[in-house]
C-alpha cells in the first residue's frame, strides 16, 4: 500500500501521456476561451488575498491553473488596454493611446485574423473598443451580443478561440453620485466597515460604500465565471479548452483607473490548461511570478493555437509551440491620456522597482475625468483636499504637481506614497530605469507624444515612416521638455519656432515647465505670440506658460473664450491645471461670470462636456460645492441607480423560470448593461438597472 501514491501517480501520467500522444496524432488543437471583466485589481478577488469578498469559482480556477501575481495591463483604461489586446502590440506604437478615441490604424494588426485563417472559428461578445476606425468586427466570424463558442455555424469540431466580456464590474455601477438609498452590502457577505483600504485613500464613508459596492460587482464576476465552467462541463468542452480570466485593467477605489501606479495597472490573470493540454504549458501550475503584460496575450492565443506570431508583434509567447523561452526582465505601460486631458505618462518596473515618468509634470495626476467623479468616492475625497480638512499627506498628493520622475520600491513601499528619486543611494537604480523607458519609447516607435490633432486625416503610423518623421529628435525633446533647466533653453527657443506642432508643442511645455518652478520670469515674445497659434493644444499650452511670465490676464482670457467652440474644453483642460495651482485662483477670479455662464448654460450631462469642466474651475476655485459638480438633476439620478440595483421581487420567478427554459449559455450571457437589462427574447426590463448581479440575487 505504501506504493500506491506513486503506482497512482505513474497511472495518471501514464493516461496523460496517451491522451497528448492521441491529441497529437489527430491534429487536435485547443479551444480557447477569453472571459474580460473590468476595471477591477488583482487584489479585489480571494485567491489574490482579500478576505472581504467571496469569490470560489476564481479561487477554484486558480487552484487548478496558472495564478499570474505579476501582470499588467498596458494602460489603465479601457480602450487602450484593449487595444494592446487585439493587436499584441503597446497601443502607442499604433497612436491608438488616446481613450476613448478612435483613430485610423494598418487594417492587418488584429490577431484574431490569423486564427481564421488557420481554421479556427472566432467569436466577440461584444465589446470593440480599440481606439480604431478599422472595422473592428472583420476579424470576427461573429461579433455581437449573441455571438459564441455554441454558435449553429461554428463546425462539428471546429476549435473555437471566443471572447467574452462583461460590465458587471464597469465603474459604472458605483457611480451614482451620492450614497443615499444604497443597498445594504452585508446581505451579500461584504461589511464595509471591516474591508482594508490601501493607505493612498481616506477612510470615509463614501469609500468604504464604493469598495463595497465594487466587492459585490466582483462577486458577480465571480458567479458569471461559474455559469461558462458549468456549460463547458454540460457541452462536453472542459477537456479541451484553455480558459483565460482576467480584467481589463485597474479598479474603482480613488487613485485606481486610469493611473500609473500598481492599483491601476496589475490586474488578476488566471489562465487554466486542462490535463490533456497541459504539455503546451510545460506543466506549468500554481502561482507564477513573472513579469507579463497584455502585448503577451495575443502571441500565446496564436502559439496556444499552433500559430507562428506575425513579426510586428510586441509580446512575447508565454505558452505553446512557439513560446519565447527569456524571461522578461522589464515591463512597460502607458497611461491612455483622456480626450481632452493631454498628458502622457509612461512606466517600467523590474518587479521590485517602479519608475513612473511625467512627461508633462506640472499638470496635476487627479484632473478630473467626471465619469470618474460621478463615484461618491472620489467627490469626497475631493471635497476633503480641496476644501483643507485633509491631515494625512498621502491623501492630497495626486492633487498636486509632482516630480517628472518618481521611484518607488514596490517590496518596500506596495502602495507606492514614498519617491526614492531624489535619494542619492537610488541614484543609479533611478538611472537604469530611465535608461529602460528611454530606450523602449524608442524602440516601440511611441506615437503617444503626438497632439490629437496631428492623428486625423490619415495613419499616423504609416505617415511618419512615409515622411520619415524625425521621432529621435522629438522623443529627445519631450524627455528634455519635462526635466528642464535654464541650460535647456536654446533647444527650448528653436523649438518654439519649429513647422513641426509637436515640435513647438513640448517647446512650450519645457517653458511651462521652467515658468511654473519660477527658473525663469519673463515671457519671450516667440512664446506669448504662441497664444494664437493655429493648433489649439500649443495655444493653451502656451497660456498656462505665459500665465506664470506675467501674462495671466491675456492667457486666461485665452483659455476662457476658444477661438472656437469646439477647442473650448481643450482651453479648459489648461485652466482646470491653473486652478488647482493655489497662487494662480486670483489670476481667474475676474472671469467668475464667464464661468459661471458656462457651467449654467452649456451641456453638462456627458463625460468632459464643456459645462461640466467649467464647474470643476469652480469648485477649484471654491466657488461650488464640489457634490454639485453634476448639477441638481444628478441627486434624482442617483437615487434611482442606487435604488435600482438589484431586481425587483416581483421579476425574480420570471427570470428564474427563462433561465430554466433556455440552459443554452448565449442565451443566458445576454446584455450585461448598467442601464437595463435586455433578454436574448428581446424584452427589456428597465430602469432596474438589472445586470450579472441582478441575475444572481434575483434566482438566490
Amino acid at each position: 500500500m505504501k506504493h500506491l501514491p506513486l503506482l497512482m501517480y505513474t497511472t495518471f501520467c501514464g493516461l496523460y501521456s496517451m491522451q497528448t500522444e492521441a491529441a497529437d496524432k489527430k491534429g487536435e488543437r485547443p479551444n480557447i476561451l477569453w472571459l474580460t471583466f473590468e476595471d477591477t485589481s488583482a487584489y479585489e478577488f480571494g485567491c489574490y488575498g482579500n478576505k472581504g469578498v467571496h469569490t470560489p469559482n476564481a479561487d477554484s480556477l486558480a487552484a487548478r491553473g496558472i495564478q499570474f501575481m505579476n501582470a499588467w495591463s498596458v494602460a489603465p483604461q479601457s480602450s487602450a488596454a484593449r487595444s494592446s489586446l487585439i493587436t499584441g502590440c503597446y497601443s502607442s506604437t499604433y497612436g491608438m493611446d488616446i481613450h476613448p478615441v478612435p483613430y485610423d490604424t494598418p487594417a492587418d494588426i488584429f490577431f484574431p485574423q490569423k486564427l481564421r485563417e488557420a481554421g479556427y472559428y472566432c467569436t466577440n461578445n461584444s465589446k470593440t473598443h480599440y481606439n480604431s476606425t478599422t472595422d473592428n468586427k472583420i476579424c470576427w466570424d461573429e461579433c455581437s451580443n449573441k455571438a459564441s463558442y455554441n454558435s449553429p455555424k461554428r463546425k462539428k469540431n471546429q476549435p473555437f478561440f471566443a471572447v467574452f466580456n462583461t460590465v458587471t464590474s464597469h465603474m459604472g455601477r458605483i457611480r451614482t453620485f451620492h450614497t443615499d438609498g444604497r443597498r445594504d452590502y452585508t446581505r451579500e457577505g461584504i461589511y464595509p466597515a471591516l474591508l482594508s483600504l490601501p493607505a493612498y485613500v481616506p477612510d470615509l464613508p463614501e469609500v468604504r460604500s464604493d469598495y463595497a459596492g465594487h466587492l459585490e460587482a466582483v462577486q458577480d464576476v465571480d458567479t458569471w465565471l461559474g455559469f461558462f465552467l458549468k456549460d463547458l462541463k454540460e457541452k462536453g468542452l472542459d477537456e479541451n479548452t484553455i480558459i483565460f480570466f482576467f480584467s481589463d485593467h485597474g479598479g474603482c477605489i480613488p487613485r485606481g483607473k486610469g493611473y500609473l501606479y500598481e492599483s491601476g495597472l496589475k490586474v488578476p490573470l488566471i489562465v487554466y490548461f486542462p490535463p490533456k493540454w497541459q504539455h503546451l504549458a510545460k506543466q506549468a501550475s500554481g502561482k507564477e511570478y513573472s513579469l507579463v503584460n497584455f502585448t503577451d496575450l495575443g502571441p500565446t492565443v496564436l502559439s496556444l493555437a499552433g500559430v507562428k506570431p506575425p513579426k510586428h508583434m510586441q509580446g512575447k509567447a508565454l505558452y505553446g509551440k512557439f513560446a519565447n523561452k527569456e524571461k522578461r526582465q522589464m515591463q512597460f505601460a502607458l497611461a491612455a491620456n483622456q480626450l481632452h486631458h493631454f498628458m502622457p505618462v509612461r512606466a517600467v518596473t523590474d518587479g521590485r522597482f517602479k519608475y513612473i515618468r511625467s512627461y508633462i509634470p506640472y499638470r496635476q495626476f487627479a484632473l478630473r475625468n467626471y465619469y470618474q467623479w460621478g463615484m461618491p468616492s472620489n467627490k469626497a475625497w475631493d471635497k476633503l483636499v480641496l476644501e483643507g480638512h485633509n491631515t494625512n499627506p498621502n491623501w492630497k498628493l495626486t492633487f498636486e504637481a509632482h516630480p517628472a520622475e518618481m521611484l518607488f520600491d514596490l517590496e518596500k513601499d506596495p502602495d507606492e506614497l514614498h519617491d526614492l528619486s531624489g535619494t542619492p543611494e537610488y541614484a543609479e537604480i533611478l538611472s537604469k530605469m530611465r535608461q529602460a523607458l528611454s530606450d523602449h519609447i524608442r524602440v516601440t516607435g511611441d506615437l503617444g507624444f503626438f497632439l490629437p490633432t496631428s492623428r486625423t486625416g490619415h495613419i499616423l503610423y504609416d505617415k511618419v515612416r512615409k515622411e520619415k518623421y524625425p521621432l529621435n529628435e522629438l522623443y529627445t525633446l519631450v524627455e528634455t521638455a519635462g526635466t528642464a533647466t535654464t541650460a535647456s533653453l536654446p533647444m527650448l527657443e528653436e523649438a518654439i519656432t519649429n513647422p513641426l506642432s509637436e515640435m513647438r508643442f513640448w517647446g512650450v511645455v519645457g517653458y511651462a515647465k521652467l515658468a511654473r518652478e519660477k527658473q525663469i520670469s519673463s515671457c519671450p515674445q516667440a512664446l506669448l505670440a504662441l497664444l494664437q497659434d493655429s493648433n489649439p493644444y500649443i495655444a493653451s499650452e502656451a497660456a498656462y506658460a505665459a500665465a506664470y511670465l506675467g501674462k495671466s490676464q491675456e492667457s486666461v482670457a485665452r483659455l476662457i473664450i476658444p477661438t472656437e467652440e469646439k477647442y473650448r474644453k481643450i482651453g479648459y483642460s489648461s485652466l482646470e491645471c491653473l486652478s488647482l495651482d493655489p497662487d494662480m485662483r486670483d489670476c481667474i477670479r475676474p472671469f467668475l461670470p464667464e464661468l459661471r455662464e458656462a457651467a449654467e448654460t452649456l451641456p453638462r450631462l456627458e463625460n468632459e462636456d464643456a459645462g461640466l469642466m467649467a464647474r470643476g474651475i469652480l469648485v477649484n476655485l471654491g466657488e461650488m460645492d464640489i457634490q454639485d459638480l453634476h448639477g441638481p438633476e444628478a441627486y434624482k439620478k442617483g437615487l434611482k441607480l442606487n435604488y435600482g440595483r438589484r431586481a425587483p421581487t416581483q421579476l425574480k420567478e420570471e427570470i428564474y423560470a427563462y433561465y430554466n427554459q433556455n440552459r443554452n449559455f448565449i442565451v443566458f450571457h445576454m446584455y450585461f448593461h448598467v442601464r437595463n437589462f435586455v433578454s436574448g427574447h428581446g424584452k427589456v426590463y428597465a430602469p432596474t438597472c438589472l445586470d450579472m448581479g441582478t441575475i444572481t440575487h434575483a434566482m438566490e
